[in-house]
């Protein structure tokens, strides 16, 4: 019950004392995984990264040693690393020629909105493919080539240049895998972006993918028995949203699947923003993180997941994020955003997407991770004291899926039912046994807002089986939602100059009948006993 607020009097004034609330709620867990629980991957949350930049998070004449103990750190976890997807809008401007070693850009001007903007115009050379050999062992890549040009020319070279690189003894001697190429990035824009005539359309599209799709094919000597595949669709938007016609189901019915390039295709990959930045104004940190519309903003794709399974498809966010245009400032990169992408990839589990790929860029706002030194704002691009590579609040979230997920190869995970509009919670399975629960509560604690309200969670149990007598419980500490720094997993922290955990563990072992609190803008991970 909430607790009301006392008063008393000092001499002649009326004191208030600010008395948190307090409410309670019973939650109800199955002890085995029920039918239907979504089996988890260990590289749930990956990485998309922005083509133009590939160099410096890869590192030229040696690996970026911050950038690889960072996604070490996942593997550590997971024995899996994050999957990683080099593309997105810049990989519809890239050329290769043999007359560059690594990469030279040509990028507009920056902007208080894009203060680290995307190349208009990327050449590349043979060694930035090679350097994929700087990433952990075992990673496993998405590539995207240009369609947007239409030049076959430049496509074919980005082939040879690319199957030449996996194909080299430093690579394959670290089972880095290249398992999708992409071609061409949100083709359902390319009517608004100049890409193409007003006229363009999905049947323009699919002709032409067909076409680029079987040169590289060819190119690469891909078949069915191939580790590497193809991607099918990389659209902007659910065919809910899209006006253009372009969708997962779209194309199937255009008979993509059946041409000989399409008979490559085992992943549909869709992009997702949850807001827009490119105008400016408009993002609100509580309404990032609010429940209702992390699950709004998903739930759109539903129709394009079910018709991608029924075709015996995976599907994933090939590339998402929080606000488009590189994120929102001081919303973005705020630890209230951490909160949001925890429930948004554990709530995209439950509809049916197997992994997500988090945008990156140099300086975006939205980044988990800034791989180099930054010597202007990524909030208005003024000039700022060069700032050393370093992880931002959202890269708590992928360490908190990842230890909830563990290395058993053999997760499940089910969203609690849970009717409150601010507390998110979802229970991990190993071999169908519970093994971990994560709790979520996404109401924004800022600055001035007074007393910090909390949850007590209870707990119950269904099924057959050993009742958990006891727990582990993990927390998420954060100041305030608008913090962009000082965040805590378990006591410890990220924020190092390596980019490796530092600092005592600090875990509470808990009976399971006296239950948790959990603190508005906090998450927890509750391992059962």
């Amino acid at each position: 019950m909430p607790v009301i607020p006392r008063f008393i009097m000092w001499g002649t004034h009326l004191i208030t004392l600010v008395v948190p609330i307090v409410s309670a709620i019973q939650v109800t867990i199955p002890l085995t995984a029920p039918l239907g629980a979504a089996p988890l991957k260990g590289n749930l949350v990956s990485l998309s990264i922005e083509q133009d930049r590939w160099n410096d998070w890869a590192g030229m004449t040696e690996p970026n040693q911050f950038f690889n103990n960072v996604l070490d750190n996942f593997i550590q976890f997971t024995n899996t690393p994050p999957f990683v997807r080099i593309g997105a809008d810049s990989e519809d401007h890239t050329d290769f020629s043999y007359d560059v070693e690594y990469e030279e850009d040509i990028f507009p001007p920056p902007s208080t909105i894009r203060p680290y903007p995307e190349a208009t115009n990327i050449t590349v050379g043979q060694g930035f493919y090679d350097i994929i050999s700087h990433l952990p062992n075992g990673t496993e890549v998405h590539w995207g080539l240009n369609l947007r040009e239409y030049n076959l020319t430049a496509t074919y070279l980005e082939t040879v240049a690319l199957m030449n690189a996996f194909s080299s003894p430093a690579v394959v001697e670290k089972h880095i895998d290249l398992k999708f190429i992409e071609i061409g990035n949100e083709a359902d824009l390319y009517h608004h972006n100049g890409g193409r005539n007003s006229s363009y359309n999905v049947h323009g599209y699919v002709s032409e993918w067909e076409k680029f799709a079987h040169n590289v094919s060819m190119t690469a000597n891909l078949s069915q028995l191939s580790c590497t595949k193809l991607i099918g669709a990389a659209f902007a938007e659910s065919s809910h949203n899209n006006l253009s016609g372009f969708s997962p189901q779209a194309i199937f019915n255009l008979g993509i699947l059946e041409s000989p390039a399409g008979q490559l295709i085992n992943t549909i990959s869709q992009h997702h923003y949850s807001g827009s930045f490119c105008t400016g104004g408009g993002a609100v940190l509580q309404d990032l993180m609010t429940k209702s519309y992390i699950r709004g903003n998903l739930s759109v794709f539903i129709p394009d997941i079910k018709a991608t399974l029924a075709n015996g498809l995976d599907y994933i966010l090939g590339e998402t994020n929080s606000f488009s245009c590189h994120g929102a400032p001081n919303v973005s990169n705020t630890a209230g955003a951490a909160l949001w992408l925890l429930d948004y990839t554990l709530y995209a589990t439950q509809i049916g997407i197997s992994r997500l790929h988090f945008h990156e860029g140099i300086g975006y706002k939205y980044n988990l991770i800034q791989p180099l030194a930054l010597n202007y704002s990524i909030l208005d691009g003024s000039p700022i004291a060069p700032l050393a590579p370093h992880i931002q609040p959202a890269y708590y979230a992928a360490i908190i899926a990842a230890e909830a997920i563990g290395s058993s190869g053999a997760t499940e995970a089910v969203e609690i039912s849970i009717d409150e509009n601010n507390i998110s919670g979802y229970a991990f399975y190993e071999y169908s046994r519970l093994s971990k629960a994560v709790f979520i509560n996404t109401i924004a604690y800022l600055s001035g807002a007074g007393a910090r309200n909390s949850t007590h969670i209870d707990f119950s149990f269904t099924d057959f089986g050993n009742t958990p007598n006891n727990m582990c419980v993990k927390t998420l500490k954060i100041g305030y939602a608008s913090d962009t720094s000082n965040l805590t997993w378990g006591g410890q922290t990220y924020e190092t100059s390596d980019g490796r955990v530092s600092g005592p563990l600090i875990v509470d072992v808990l009976p399971i009948g006296s239950g948790v609190d959990l603190q508005d803008t906090e998450a927890i991970l509750v391992t059962f006993l």
